[in-house]
């Protein structure tokens, strides 16, 4: 009989206690995905810079480690270094250009465009990230947090560091957005 996998408070435990970074590959292991995932929603599928961040992301963590205080899951404290270092990200990028980083227009020609929810030509995934761009940073994360990682709304308001009744606001009017935004991919749903 197979023993049960470690929990990732034991392996944290495990790397903190006998310094085994072996442990902190397991965490990357059962975390990396879910983070490049989530990093790609909230930068309009940009593969390499979710990659970028995602390293950063675990970089950060491994340093800190030590401060995890297991006041939530091992999840919900590294989505809040991932946000933060999104949201760090963003603020380098708004400094640098003087504006927020938009999507191209062509991204949104392709959004507005007949061709919406074919799904032979166009990936969801990646319709659903150019149809987040239209939303603020706040709400997009709020609703990525919500929808695809299934965080609670208490989660989320510890993760971003905001009300829990913003967070319902910011997930209520994003949704609103994204259901106008891809409202040709529900229509293709019905066919």
């Amino acid at each position: 009989m197979s023993q049960p996998e470690p929990t990732d408070y034991e392996i944290i435990d495990q790397l903190i206690r006998n310094k085994d970074n072996r442990a902190f590959e397991v965490l990357v292991a059962r975390h990396q995905q879910a983070v490049r995932y989530s990093l790609r929603q909230l930068t309009a599928w940009n593969e390499a810079l979710a990659d970028d961040l995602s390293q950063e992301v675990f970089i950060k963590a491994y340093m800190a480690i030590k401060t995890f205080k297991r006041e939530s899951t091992f999840s919900t404290w590294l989505y809040r270094i991932a946000y933060n270092t999104f949201i760090s990200y963003q603020r380098k990028m708004q400094h640098k250009l003087d504006q927020q980083r938009t999507p191209d227009d062509q991204d949104y020609e392709r959004m507005e465009g007949s061709d919406l929810g074919n799904a032979s030509d166009l990936d969801l995934n990646k319709d659903l990230a150019i149809a987040m761009q239209a939303l603020s940073v706040q709400q997009r994360s709020a609703l990525h947090l919500y929808l695809h990682q299934q965080c609670t709304q208490q989660e989320i308001s510890t993760i971003m560091d905001i009300p829990i009744g913003t967070v319902k606001t910011l997930i209520n009017r994003g949704r609103a957005v994204l259901q106008q935004k891809l409202a040709a991919w529900q229509d293709k749903s019905y066919e």
